[in-house]
């Protein structure tokens, strides 16, 4: 029967210095992955508001591209000022019913 010294011995082998990194590796491979995707939804986010800021800014930009012509046709300036409004109010119309 083994005393109580040689069951408390803990022998450490190269095999058990390999599992034990592999273990290791595994882990923080694996929660770097999390950290990417973490990461990934992050920018998707910042991504999102931008891109709405942008949209108003644009909206904002059109409605004063589209003054400035409507200002134009007052002074009797037709032609392809007269088609730039059009197609403006045509283009604010349909975004308007998406």
């Amino acid at each position: 029967m083994p005393n109580l010294e040689e069951v408390m011995k803990m022998y450490i082998t190269v095999q058990t210095v390999i599992t034990a990194a592999a273990f290791l590796g595994a882990v923080v491979a694996l929660i770097g992955g999390l950290f990417a995707v973490y990461q990934w939804y992050q920018r998707q986010a910042k991504q999102d508001v931008d891109i709405k800021a942008l949209k108003e800014e644009m909206c904002l930009l059109t409605y004063g591209v589209l003054a400035c012509l409507k200002g134009l046709q007052e002074l009797d300036c037709n032609g392809p000022v007269t088609e730039a409004v059009t197609k403006i109010e045509k283009h604010i119309n349909q975004e308007a019913h998406k």
